[in-house]
């Protein structure tokens, strides 16, 4: 990348067909509806892309395709994560000979319990490092036990200088992006909130520079950004507001089904199948979502037809 990462850089969903077989071609179709709907890059292998349901065979075949199907039009992160640090660091490798511009970690962890101290997470941030030459973004994310207060984040990057992102998105994100921007400025480029952008307006004003939501509004998203960063936060404000009530049924209701959902009822994919035991929501649920989508006038409800 010439210029640091910043604005809307969405997770590629993992794309099923109805036996739960990875459908190589439907994933990458998505990739083609990002492209168009003006993502300032991508992030593959994430949670959101059912990335603990994956073989690592699956997790190759996946990276190399979808590296293949961008072809260096925008920048792409691929999540290496893992508890193991040498696995972490194999998989980072790997990433980067495929092409990745950027690798994207949580801290190590397994289960609820198996969490590590600070001294042990930049050790474990180093070992990465030390197997690679691109940035590395470090995932700080509920999903994760092993806390990272701002003071080890600050830490992080002092001494490991690849560690030049940040995807916050733990409750009190504002605050945290503040205190990060604050204590490292130019160090870290990339601070990024998540969780869907649903406290974006804040995370920007706390010094975000961009946001890593799911694949369902990543075009309407970006024109906040712009909006916000060409001096119209009124504006901003008033268009993520608009969005809000269906971001909030995503990210409480359906989780990273909400995107493949609205996928398939675009027309974009063919299944909105998730792996077992991650079973489909409630009829209920599924319609809820598509009444909201429909009230908006949504690419992704459009870019198909």
């Amino acid at each position: 990348m010439d210029v640091p990462l910043a604005g809307v850089v969405p997770v590629v969903p993992t794309v099923f067909h109805d036996d739960e077989s990875v459908d190589l071609d439907g994933t990458a179709r998505v990739v083609d509806y990002l492209v168009d709907a003006g993502v300032d890059g991508l992030c593959l292998l994430a949670n959101y892309s059912e990335q603990f349901s994956l073989t690592d065979a699956e997790r190759d075949e996946i990276a190399r395709t979808l590296l293949e199907r961008v072809a260096g039009r925008l920048p792409v992160i691929v999540t290496t994560s893992h508890y193991s640090a040498r696995v972490a660091a194999a998989r980072s490798r790997a990433a980067q000979e495929m092409g990745a511009a950027m690798v994207m970690l949580m801290p190590p962890f397994f289960g609820a319990t198996m969490t590590v101290a600070g001294p042990a997470v930049i050790e474990y941030f180093r070992q990465v490092a030390d197997a690679i030459d691109i940035p590395i973004m470090v995932q700080d994310a509920p999903l994760s036990p092993t806390p990272l207060p701002a003071s080890l984040l600050v830490g992080l990057v002092g001494q490991v200088p690849l560690v030049q992102y940040a995807k916050i998105e733990v409750p009190q994100a504002a605050d945290k992006l503040h205190a990060l921007a604050g204590a490292l400025g130019a160090s870290l480029p990339g601070p990024f909130d998540g969780e869907e952008s649903v406290t974006l307006i804040p995370d920007l004003d706390a010094g975000a520079k961009g946001t890593m939501p799911s694949s369902m509004v990543p075009a309407e998203l970006g024109q906040i950004i712009r909006r916000y960063l060409s001096g119209d936060r009124a504006g901003a404000v008033r268009a993520w507001e608009d969005l809000l009530p269906l971001i909030h049924f995503e990210n409480r209701q359906c989780g990273l089904r909400a995107q493949k959902i609205l996928l398939a009822e675009g027309g974009i994919i063919a299944s909105e199948r998730t792996r077992a035991p991650l079973g489909p929501v409630s009829p209920r649920t599924r319609r809820g979502l598509i009444e909201l989508a429909a009230a908006r006038d949504l690419l992704v409800m459009r870019w198909a037809r």
